[in-house]
């Protein structure tokens, strides 16, 4: 059962320049996930067994090209996952790809996974799918010689060799996720200890396809462990199998009290509201409380948000358990130190920022759209335009726009200069209603336009996180011709 918790803000925000921000460390974060655009699309440690170009084809025994590159899992075949988020376009056999996926990304760009011993149910033509979403499991379907995944990047339909692609995505094809930066920065969930309570008479049951894909879901918009949200599950609901108000109020498969849920509710299924008996709603936002309360920060952040959720040894011991049950998990990284985040300013989004820089000082008016007048959502909408990059006009249309697969969610602790934050406002606690530019994450500065009284100013939202019933940090995708800035 949740209990409220107000979490501590992290301090007043001072206005800086974007010309003046000292430079800090980058976050290993942000290193694992390339900013969360693209990641590895296979889930095990692998190696690349044929690269991209000209080959000798094993099966055809003739010299022909060859459009992608081959990863193999080991110790055996694994989940294969989308490398971004995306529409799939095909969903089935496929020349001599077998079995095989393809997903259209942003900005002309497609991946494809091929050679899959079977495609899930769930993924087909028309679907949008998130980064990280499970397609199959990785096969020899096609014209193949044995278990592997046909990786593929095309832009705007010309075959791109995957492995300088995604390095420069920060996702590189190392295939040793041992090694990988933000692995090795991370932690494992700590083991459970005594005392404990339910563990003890009840063992881990089996995960319903539905309640499973929701978790996974969950995980990877907060980059938590899905076998965590699992052992929460299992703790208070035996995954949605008991229904029923506990004796304190609390509600849903995650067992919210309703006080807590005004605070800690978010949309999962992106239906646009926030309902506390919605199981899509109810586990994201427990990843989402999680992560307030600090879950990431080493194994010590992990028991603190554990009994934060409910204030019991045992709870975060059963919890712990049930998690180790289910495969037990690596937190990636461990963001929230001091030097985590960084004041640099992205190349890309640099015009966003000096012209964002510019207007301060402007007015503010509901439905004014410059040049001299804005209200917050046109003047996010001008400002970045300056990098070809065309959000809707409304607030909520803005977020709405960027999780429609043109940018990718990043997790508080991990933002960057020119994300957007996404609140509620006068319209309603479960509905967008406000955005704001990120300025220096580390001083936790904004640029938006305020109100009528303040007008266009450099703010802060050191406070609105723990203030706001919607606090969503979002990264805009920028056309690559302005990454070469």
């Amino acid at each position: 059962m949740v209990v409220p918790v107000l979490l501590a803000s992290v301090g007043v925000a001072l206005g800086t320049s974007t010309a003046s921000a000292a430079k800090a460390p980058r976050d290993a974060c942000q290193v694992a996930t390339g900013g969360g655009a693209w990641r590895l699309p296979l889930t095990q440690e692998f190696t690349i067994s044929s690269r991209f170009g000209e080959r000798f084809h094993p099966i055809d025994k003739v010299t022909k090209m060859h459009a992608g590159t081959d990863l193999v899992s080991r110790p055996g075949r694994g989940k294969v996952v989308a490398a971004a988020a995306g529409t799939v376009v095909r969903a089935g056999v496929y020349g001599g790809l077998g079995n095989a996926v393809v997903l259209r990304h942003p900005g002309g760009v497609t991946s494809t996974y091929g050679h899959l011993a079977r495609i899930d149910a769930d993924v087909r033509p028309g679907e949008k799918v998130r980064i990280g979403e499970v397609l199959g499991l990785e096969g020899s379907t096609g014209k193949s010689t044995g278990d592997h995944l046909h990786f593929e990047i095309r832009v705007q339909g010309v075959p791109t060799d995957p492995v300088p692609f995604m390095r420069q995505h920060q996702a590189p094809l190392n295939g040793d996720l041992a090694g990988d930066t933000a692995v090795a920065a991370g932690s494992r969930l700590p083991a459970a200890g005594m005392p404990r309570k339910h563990t003890v008479h009840t063992n881990a049951m089996p995960v319903p396809a539905k309640t499973l894909r929701l978790y996974q879901q969950a995980a990877q918009a907060y980059d938590v462990p899905w076998t965590l949200l699992a052992g929460i599950g299992m703790e208070e609901t035996l995954h949605g199998r008991v229904d029923a108000t506990s004796s304190a109020g609390a509600r849903g498969l995650m067992q919210f009290l309703p006080s807590t849920w005004e605070l800690m509710g978010v949309d999962g299924d992106g239906d646009g509201k926030a309902e506390i008996d919605n199981d899509a709603d109810s586990i994201m936002s427990a990843a989402n409380y999680l992560t307030r309360s600090g879950v990431r920060k080493g194994p010590a952040g992990v028991r603190r948000a554990l009994f934060a959720y409910n204030h019991a040894d045992w709870y975060v011991n059963d919890v712990l358990a049930y998690a180790q049950a289910y495969g037990g998990g690596t937190l990636s990284c461990v963001p929230g130190e001091a030097d985590s985040l960084s004041s640099e300013v992205p190349k890309q989004v640099e015009p966003t920022l000096r012209w964002a820089e510019q207007h301060v000082g402007d007015s503010h008016q509901l439905g004014a759209a410059g040049p001299r007048t804005w209200d917050a959502s046109s003047y996010v909408q001008r400002a970045y335009r300056q990098v070809r990059v065309y959000l809707p006009r409304t607030a909520a249309g803005q977020r709405d726009w960027l999780a429609d697969g043109h940018g990718t969610r990043v997790h508080p602790g991990q933002e960057r200069p020119g994300d957007l934050i996404f609140t509620d406002s006068y319209r309603g606690p479960k509905e967008v209603g406000d955005v704001a530019l990120v300025l220096d994450p580390v001083e936790k500065t904004t640029l938006e336009a305020k109100d009528p009284a303040s007008g266009v100013i450099t703010g802060s939202y050191a406070e609105t996180e723990t203030e706001s019933h919607i606090f969503e940090i979002w990264r805009p995708e920028v056309p690559r011709k302005h990454h070469r800035r």
